[in-house]
Protein backbone atom coordinates (compact mmCIF):
# COMPACT_ATOMS: atom_id res chain seq x y z
CA UNK A 1 0.00 0.00 0.00
CA UNK A 2 1.71 3.45 -1.16
CA UNK A 3 -0.09 5.69 1.31
CA UNK A 4 2.95 7.65 2.32
CA UNK A 5 3.45 8.21 -1.40
CA UNK A 6 -0.09 9.17 -1.99
CA UNK A 7 0.33 11.11 1.16
CA UNK A 8 3.12 13.41 0.19
CA UNK A 9 1.60 14.15 -3.47
CA UNK A 10 -2.02 15.05 -1.53
CA UNK A 11 -0.14 17.23 0.55
CA UNK A 12 2.02 19.08 -1.77
CA UNK A 13 -1.38 19.32 -3.83
CA UNK A 14 -2.70 20.73 -0.65
CA UNK A 15 -0.19 22.78 0.53
CA UNK A 16 -0.61 24.84 -3.40
CA UNK A 17 -4.41 25.10 -2.61
CA UNK A 18 -4.00 26.39 0.86
CA UNK A 19 -0.83 29.12 -0.29
CA UNK A 20 -3.44 30.17 -3.30
CA UNK A 21 -5.84 30.75 -1.10
CA UNK A 22 -4.49 32.15 1.85
CA UNK A 23 -2.75 34.65 -1.18
CA UNK A 24 -6.32 35.61 -2.79
CA UNK A 25 -8.33 35.91 0.25
CA UNK A 26 -5.70 38.90 1.60
CA UNK A 27 -5.73 40.27 -2.19
CA UNK A 28 -2.33 39.78 -2.31
CA UNK A 29 0.05 39.58 -5.86
CA UNK A 30 2.69 36.66 -6.41
CA UNK A 31 4.86 39.82 -5.98
CA UNK A 32 3.76 41.24 -2.97
CA UNK A 33 3.58 37.86 -1.30
CA UNK A 34 7.19 37.20 -2.13
CA UNK A 35 8.03 40.68 -0.79
CA UNK A 36 6.37 39.40 2.06
CA UNK A 37 8.11 36.23 2.61
CA UNK A 38 11.25 36.85 1.25
CA UNK A 39 10.48 33.57 -0.80
CA UNK A 40 10.98 34.34 -4.86
CA UNK A 41 7.68 35.30 -6.98
CA UNK A 42 8.80 32.06 -9.32
CA UNK A 43 8.73 29.72 -6.81
CA UNK A 44 5.79 30.95 -4.72
CA UNK A 45 3.99 30.15 -8.45
CA UNK A 46 5.47 26.78 -9.04
CA UNK A 47 4.44 25.91 -4.67
CA UNK A 48 0.81 27.41 -5.94
CA UNK A 49 0.55 25.06 -9.22
CA UNK A 50 2.06 22.03 -7.02
CA UNK A 51 5.09 21.59 -9.06
CA UNK A 52 7.36 22.47 -6.30
CA UNK A 53 8.20 20.36 -3.03
CA UNK A 54 9.20 22.99 -0.88
CA UNK A 55 11.85 22.84 2.06
CA UNK A 56 10.50 23.33 5.54
CA UNK A 57 12.86 26.39 5.98
CA UNK A 58 10.31 27.98 2.39
CA UNK A 59 7.29 27.05 3.82
CA UNK A 60 7.85 28.85 6.95
CA UNK A 61 8.48 31.60 5.36
CA UNK A 62 5.56 31.69 2.88
CA UNK A 63 3.57 31.32 6.45
CA UNK A 64 4.69 34.16 7.88
CA UNK A 65 4.15 36.23 5.07
CA UNK A 66 0.71 35.05 4.94
CA UNK A 67 0.49 35.74 8.87
CA UNK A 68 -0.48 32.28 10.01
CA UNK A 69 1.44 28.85 11.63
CA UNK A 70 3.43 26.59 9.50
CA UNK A 71 0.98 23.39 10.94
CA UNK A 72 -1.96 25.29 9.25
CA UNK A 73 -0.58 25.39 5.48
CA UNK A 74 -1.24 21.41 5.80
CA UNK A 75 -4.99 21.84 6.45
CA UNK A 76 -7.34 20.99 4.25
CA UNK A 77 -9.63 23.92 2.44
CA UNK A 78 -12.03 25.06 4.97
CA UNK A 79 -14.52 23.36 3.01
CA UNK A 80 -13.51 19.81 4.07
CA UNK A 81 -12.78 20.57 7.67
CA UNK A 82 -15.24 20.28 8.92
CA UNK A 83 -13.42 20.92 12.64
CA UNK A 84 -14.88 17.56 14.26
CA UNK A 85 -13.24 17.13 17.74
CA UNK A 86 -11.29 13.98 17.52
CA UNK A 87 -8.98 13.34 14.67
CA UNK A 88 -7.49 9.67 13.73
CA UNK A 89 -4.27 8.88 13.79
CA UNK A 90 -5.10 7.37 10.27
CA UNK A 91 -6.07 10.98 9.15
CA UNK A 92 -3.55 12.86 10.76
CA UNK A 93 -0.94 14.13 7.74
CA UNK A 94 2.29 13.61 7.80
CA UNK A 95 5.00 15.80 5.63
CA UNK A 96 8.83 14.87 5.07
CA UNK A 97 11.01 18.01 4.57
CA UNK A 98 13.00 17.45 1.18
CA UNK A 99 16.15 19.31 2.74
CA UNK A 100 16.73 17.78 6.27
CA UNK A 101 13.90 14.37 5.87
CA UNK A 102 12.39 15.59 8.85
CA UNK A 103 9.05 14.31 9.02
CA UNK A 104 5.71 16.18 10.76
CA UNK A 105 2.79 14.95 11.59
CA UNK A 106 -0.41 17.35 12.40
CA UNK A 107 -1.99 15.67 15.23
CA UNK A 108 -4.25 17.63 16.22
CA UNK A 109 -8.13 18.10 14.53
CA UNK A 110 -7.83 20.62 11.30
CA UNK A 111 -10.28 23.60 11.55
CA UNK A 112 -11.49 23.48 15.34
CA UNK A 113 -11.21 27.02 16.53
CA UNK A 114 -8.60 27.14 19.62
CA UNK A 115 -5.04 28.79 19.86
CA UNK A 116 -3.25 25.59 19.61
CA UNK A 117 -1.65 23.05 17.52
CA UNK A 118 -0.17 20.06 18.36
CA UNK A 119 2.85 18.17 15.99
CA UNK A 120 5.08 15.19 16.78
CA UNK A 121 8.15 15.29 14.23
CA UNK A 122 10.71 12.64 13.84
CA UNK A 123 13.80 14.16 13.43
CA UNK A 124 16.62 11.94 11.50
CA UNK A 125 20.34 11.79 13.00
CA UNK A 126 22.73 14.43 12.18
CA UNK A 127 19.73 16.69 10.47
CA UNK A 128 19.63 20.65 11.18
CA UNK A 129 16.65 22.40 9.97
CA UNK A 130 16.85 26.82 10.59
CA UNK A 131 13.93 28.81 10.69
CA UNK A 132 14.06 32.46 9.95
CA UNK A 133 11.52 33.04 12.58
CA UNK A 134 10.71 36.79 14.05
CA UNK A 135 8.74 39.84 12.37
CA UNK A 136 5.36 38.15 13.00
CA UNK A 137 2.50 40.57 14.00
CA UNK A 138 1.44 38.69 16.77
CA UNK A 139 2.88 36.87 19.79
CA UNK A 140 3.77 32.76 18.76
CA UNK A 141 4.26 30.52 21.84
CA UNK A 142 6.08 27.19 21.14
CA UNK A 143 6.75 23.86 23.55
CA UNK A 144 8.84 21.17 22.94
CA UNK A 145 8.68 17.93 24.45
CA UNK A 146 10.93 14.89 23.61
CA UNK A 147 9.97 12.17 23.75
CA UNK A 148 12.84 10.26 22.33
CA UNK A 149 16.81 11.16 22.23
CA UNK A 150 18.50 14.54 21.70
CA UNK A 151 17.41 17.97 20.32
CA UNK A 152 19.75 20.79 19.94
CA UNK A 153 17.87 23.97 19.81
CA UNK A 154 19.34 27.77 19.42
CA UNK A 155 16.92 30.60 20.01
CA UNK A 156 19.06 33.71 18.75
CA UNK A 157 22.35 33.44 20.64
CA UNK A 158 20.95 30.69 23.47
CA UNK A 159 21.57 26.96 22.90
CA UNK A 160 19.47 24.48 24.88
CA UNK A 161 20.34 20.83 24.87
CA UNK A 162 17.10 18.44 25.45
CA UNK A 163 17.07 14.71 26.10
CA UNK A 164 14.39 12.44 26.54
CA UNK A 165 11.63 13.85 28.81
CA UNK A 166 12.73 17.25 28.65
CA UNK A 167 10.40 20.18 27.80
CA UNK A 168 11.67 23.50 26.38
CA UNK A 169 8.85 26.81 26.29
CA UNK A 170 10.29 29.29 23.82
CA UNK A 171 8.72 32.63 21.73
CA UNK A 172 8.75 32.44 18.27
CA UNK A 173 10.42 36.18 17.96
CA UNK A 174 14.40 35.22 16.40
CA UNK A 175 15.77 32.99 14.56
CA UNK A 176 15.39 29.19 15.67
CA UNK A 177 17.29 25.85 14.80
CA UNK A 178 16.89 22.63 15.06
CA UNK A 179 19.63 20.20 15.67
CA UNK A 180 19.96 16.24 15.94
CA UNK A 181 23.82 16.16 16.89
CA UNK A 182 23.86 12.04 17.74
CA UNK A 183 23.61 9.19 15.24
CA UNK A 184 20.04 8.30 16.42
CA UNK A 185 16.85 9.28 15.69
CA UNK A 186 15.31 11.98 17.95
CA UNK A 187 11.19 12.53 18.22
CA UNK A 188 9.69 15.27 19.82
CA UNK A 189 6.31 16.82 20.24
CA UNK A 190 5.57 20.39 19.59
CA UNK A 191 2.43 22.67 20.86
CA UNK A 192 2.13 25.66 19.23
CA UNK A 193 -0.15 28.37 20.79
CA UNK A 194 -1.20 32.28 19.21
CA UNK A 195 -2.32 35.35 20.24
CA UNK A 196 -4.83 36.75 18.13
CA UNK A 197 -4.04 38.97 15.38
CA UNK A 198 -2.45 42.45 17.01
CA UNK A 199 -4.26 45.69 16.04
CA UNK A 200 -1.38 48.13 14.63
Amino acid sequence: MSTMVETASDLNQRIAERVRGLRAAQGLSLDALAGKSGVSRSMISLIERGESSPTAVVLEKLAAGLGVMLASLFDAPAAQAPGRPVARRADQPQWRDPASGYLRRNVSPPGVPQPMQIIEVHFPPRARVAFETGGCDRRVYQQVWVLEGTIDITLGEERHRLHDGDCLAMQLDCPTMFHNPTRKPARYAVVIAAEPHAKR
